[in-house]
């Protein structure tokens, strides 16, 4: 059967998807330059080529900053630094990117600056393409959610100081200097409230009831982003020390749990082959006593190492996600160890965006569920060599060297 153009243009760019090793950088490093280059044009287009100056006064000399100049250098400053969170595909690091740069269309929709229109269109076109890509961004890794913890606290650090300072003469006795101002920021964004410096006007009220808010919101999210990526790491060094049992050399990684993942496991024990199992999360019951697996992330190369993928007879990628199995066989090959690839599929729309990664073997047994089915209903005849034809969805090249080789 022909394909149509626009398949035929998806084929292609698939293979040239995976020939630049699509996988392992994108879409996180283009959004990640798109995120920072985005911050720097809203510094550049609301503050102007003197955004440098500010910057360092912001630094150095606090009571010099033009007050105009913080909302600009908080967002894209923030911009910049959650630039680095997403190249580590951390979803808090998605998370803030897609609010400072809602922010920062917001910012520009009601800004002055001649680049308004342009600048809307370029944070909307980036607010795209973070949701669009949403699934890519799915770690939770302890230097990403550091990153994100101290980006948080420092922004509402400097938003809780400069406005005290800003509204000095709203509060009795009047906050007139940043020593302060930075003592009363920290005094109510904790909640202990000595009383010594009250508010006293609508608007230096509402400002402290922010602080307090934001103050609790983002104390307690930084420290629960910071402490479960270590308890969860912590938790899985356990259980992965705990169930290996064996040496991890000549034997068979299943990935999964899916039906056709624990059945395989299962049958290969069977048959007294060795095999370890790599699982996203630690099993719940005791069903996996006696059985040596590893929790973790399938596509991340620490987690195939520690599963001993590199040295393995063959790694088996039996995910529900056709898509993760296409990246456990990259990450394999990664690893320049001798282990044959075997990918499953559970979908025929997938089979031929599987085979574009070359595994050794693609097994489609759902696939081929349904035409045998069909078949037996219909009366016709069932060989051999049509079974396993249809099971082992065999690549060509696969096939040829099969054929060299005798197998």
């Amino acid at each position: 059967m022909k394909l149509r153009p626009l398949q035929r243009l998806r084929a292609r760019l698939q293979r040239v998807h995976y020939a630049l090793r699509g996988p392992l950088w994108f879409p996180q490093v283009p959004l990640a330059l798109l995120l920072a280059a985005g911050g720097l044009w809203l510094l550049e287009a609301q503050i102007g080529p003197s955004w440098r100056m500010q910057l360092q006064a912001l630094l150095d000399e606090p009571s010099t900053l033009d007050p105009r100049a913080l909302p600009p250098l908080l967002i894209g400053g923030g911009m910049v630094t959650m630039a680095a969170g997403l190249l580590l595909r951390s979803r808090l690091a998605w998370s803030m990117a897609l609010l400072l740069a809602a922010t920062a269309a917001a910012s520009t929709r009601f800004g002055s600056s001649n680049q308004a229109l342009v600048l809307l269109g370029y944070f909307l076109f980036v607010l795209v393409a973070l949701l669009l890509a949403w699934r890519r961004f799915d770690r939770s890794s302890v230097a990403a959610s550091t990153l994100f913890a101290l980006t948080s606290v420092a922004m509402l650090l400097l938003y809780a100081t400069f406005g005290s300072y800003y509204l000095g003469s709203d509060f009795r006795p009047p906050v007139n200097d940043l020593i302060t101002a930075l003592y009363y920021a920290m005094v109510t964004m904790s909640t202990v409230g000595y009383g010594d410096i009250t508010p006293q006007t609508p608007q230096a009220r509402l400002f402290t009831v922010s602080i307090v808010v934001l103050g609790v919101a983002v104390f307690a999210t930084s420290l629960t982003a910071v402490i479960a990526p270590m308890v969860s790491r912590s938790l899985q060094r356990i259980v992965n020390r705990e169930s290996s049992r064996m040496k991890r050399e000549k034997h068979f990684v299943v990935i999964g749990n899916t039906p056709l993942a624990v059945n395989t496991s299962i049958e290969l024990a069977r048959r007294g082959r060795p095999v370890t199992r790599i699982l996203r999360e630690a099993p719940e019951n005791a069903e996996l006593r006696d059985v040596d697996f590893v929790v973790g992330d399938p596509n991340s190369a620490d987690v195939l190492r520690e599963a001993g993928a590199k040295n393995a007879e063959a790694v088996l990628a039996m995910l529900a996600d056709d898509s993760d199995n296409a990246f456990v066989v990259l990450a394999v090959k990664e690893l320049q160890g001798g282990a044959r690839t075997i990918a499953a599929v559970n979908d025929a729309r997938h089979l031929a965006r599987v085979k574009l990664v070359q595994p050794d073997v693609v097994i489609a047994p759902q696939i081929f569920g349904g035409e045998l089915t069909a078949m037996l209903l219909c009366g016709e005849a069932v060989t051999s060599e049509f079974v396993m034809q249809r099971v082992f969805q065999q690549p060509a090249a696969t096939e040829d060297r099969g054929e060299k080789t005798g197998r």
